[in-house]
């Protein structure tokens, strides 16, 4: 009787499995996935292998695009099922949360008091909660990644200098003073982005973007040199990583001998018919949808 059993519950199994199949093919399908460095479009599974050779993902997204979201949620639990240990980073939160962050993922408080007390994003249970919840589950670091507000937000009105005048405990919350301010071509495309050299908000505003950019990073690099055998899974809005610039260059700086890849994703008019040449300057690899 119990072969029996064994033999009706492989048939189930056999049964089922091209339906499951079937249904993650289709999901797939929303998608086109291209490999800049081999100049081809490839599979899921193909993009997931290529990260054993990363220390550092970067998934830039846009943050209103759904489909995104639900791409990086499977690349995450690709991750984890692929590699293991896989840490979380987040720009969605900021340095100054991180024990409480912490608190919450070690079971210590509900959800609740987590989100009362983490200043989270307005879209983080439609995007980032699932992330968050499988990594809770399954044992995973989460970094809150950036620099807190206040202090971008000081940047932005008084400058970059300001920022030593802050006590040792702020500092603490922030990259290692001076900050790098990137190159020319990070400067000219933020330049762009805010309508012009003419947008009449002055390079302040710039400077802040380069708080974000460092903070970020130096989680990161803070992070991966006590945990070298883990990868990190950053998520991040791609204009931060787009080009391999801002917040990827200042990571670079931080550990020379990280390896990084960085994923651009975004909806595409060209879907259909997608024209890489336009797209593969923006990173390692590029992901489509309609």
């Amino acid at each position: 009787m119990k072969k029996l059993a064994f033999l009706c519950l492989s048939g189930i199994i056999f049964l089922f499995a091209p339906l499951q199949a079937s249904a993650q093919d289709q999901q797939m399908e929303t998608y086109k996935i291209y490999d800049v460095k081999a100049g081809k479009v490839i599979s899921f599974e193909g993009m997931i292998q290529a990260m054993d050779e990363a220390d550092v993902l970067f998934f830039g997204e846009q943050h209103d695009d759904s489909l995104g979201h639900a791409m990086q949620d499977m690349i995450y639990t690709a991750l984890l099922d692929q590699y293991g240990a896989v840490c979380l980073s987040l720009e969605m939160f900021e340095t100054d949360v991180q024990y409480i962050l912490d608190e919450y993922l070690q079971d210590y408080i509900t959800e609740d008091k987590f989100l009362k007390d983490t200043r989270p994003w307005k879209n983080y249970k439609e995007h980032y909660r699932s992330m968050v919840e499988t990594a809770k589950a399954r044992g995973q670091s989460v970094v809150a990644a950036n620099a807190p507000r206040r202090y971008v937000s000081m940047v932005s009105r008084k400058g970059l200098a300001h920022l030593e005048g802050l006590p040792k405990t702020a500092r603490a919350l922030l990259p290692p003073l001076p900050i790098e301010t990137g190159g020319d071509a990070y400067y000219d495309r933020f330049q762009e982005a805010m309508g012009g050299a003419d947008h009449g908000m002055g390079d302040n505003i710039y400077f802040a973007q380069c708080v974000w950019d460092a903070s970020m990073a130096y989680a990161i690099f803070r992070y991966w040199k006590k945990h070298k055998q883990e990868k990190i899974f950053h998520l991040i809005g791609r204009f931060h990583t787009d080009y391999q610039q801002g917040t990827f260059e200042q990571l670079q700086q931080y550990g020379k001998k990280l390896r990084i890849r960085n994923i651009s994703c975004f909806p595409a008019e060209d879907f259909a018919d997608p024209d890489w040449s336009a797209y593969r300057d923006l990173g390692d690899f590029v992901i489509l949808h309609e």
